[in-house]
């Protein structure tokens, strides 16, 4: 075969937030490594939202491609091939070549059931079997599923839904980790820190999923720091201090005193506290960011140990 060299375990998917059904796929690659002691490879797809299953709709994606990546290589990926939008103008039988035959020189396929791949999504995991079968290559098609009785699909469409209407903890059994954003800390007005309340910002990009508007209590991590912050994070207009309309996620870090300005921060949003609201002035505004605080210290009172 021509190409690379290795034989691959090749890993087929969008893999968009790495949810519990997409890391059975990987439980299944890895399993076939420890048999045959073959790396594996992935083909994904770039996290754009013009691609074509998702209509050229904005605020889709679970994950952003370096989250993705990092979270691919966490399941035992060693190579990671992407492709934009323009890949899916080849016929399945040309994407096989390409992809399985030539890029991986494939001993073994993985995907989940629902795989779809080629010019207007044509091809299925039965053409996927078919081609294989022609190579000699083997086909291991995963069910996407919670497991358990019944076989419940888990589906990324269903995770949006969930996180779009605050059900974060819902969204995070199907997801296996609590949804999160690792974005670059913005610098802002600092009202925050007038109450004694400091807070970093950070802008959901707008092919991102964007949660429903409000107060979560969530969880930080910064670079270089073991520690996971208990935190409040609130996603909104700022509709009591007046803005531009422009969405701000800010989040108060229970405990951390430092100075983030454009460094990047990981927010893990856990429980959703009360929905975004507009308050008479300030005072009323620290009153309530002081019971926020107390309800997210008592959320995270047995997982995490209260900082301050």
């Amino acid at each position: 075969m021509p190409g690379n060299k290795r034989n691959f375990i090749a890993v087929l998917g969008m893999f968009d937030g790495m949810h519990i059904g997409h890391r059975a796929v990987f439980e299944n690659a890895r399993f076939i490594k420890m048999m045959t002691g073959q790396p594996i490879a992935v083909f994904t797809f770039s996290g754009s939202s013009m691609l074509p299953k998702y209509g050229g709709r904005r605020d889709v994606l679970l994950m952003s491609d370096s989250d993705k990546r990092e979270a691919m290589r966490e399941q035992g990926a060693v190579m990671i091939t992407e492709a934009g939008s323009g890949f899916f103008d080849h016929t399945p039988e040309e994407f096989f070549e390409l992809i399985i035959k030539r890029k991986f020189n494939a001993l073994h396929v993985v995907c989940g059931r629902d795989f779809r791949f080629g010019k207007d999504r044509a091809g299925d995991v039965y053409t996927l079997n078919d081609l294989c079968n022609s190579c000699g290559i083997r086909l291991s098609a995963v069910p996407i599923t919670c497991g358990g009785e019944p076989y419940l699909p888990v589906s990324s469409s269903r995770i949006r839904d969930l996180i779009r209407e605050g059900e974060t903890e819902a969204a995070a059994e199907l997801l296996g980790h609590e949804m999160y954003y690792t974005l670059p800390v913005l610098h802002g007005k600092e009202l925050g820190r007038t109450m004694g309340f400091p807070t970093i910002n950070q802008v959901i990009p707008d092919y991102m999923v964007h949660p429903k508007r409000g107060v979560y209590a969530s969880l930080a991590e910064i670079p270089g720091d073991e520690r996971e912050y208990p935190a409040i994070t609130d996603i909104g207009v700022k509709p009591t201090v007046g803005s531009d309309g422009t969405e701000i996620m800010e989040t108060h870090m229970i405990g951390y005193t430092g100075d983030l300005y454009d460094k990047t921060v990981r927010v893990k949003l856990h429980s959703f506290i009360r929905p975004e609201q507009k308050f008479e002035g300030l005072d009323d505004l620290q009153k309530q960011l002081i019971s926020d605080k107390k309800a997210a210290e008592e959320i995270f009172s047995e997982r995490i140990k209260p900082i301050s």
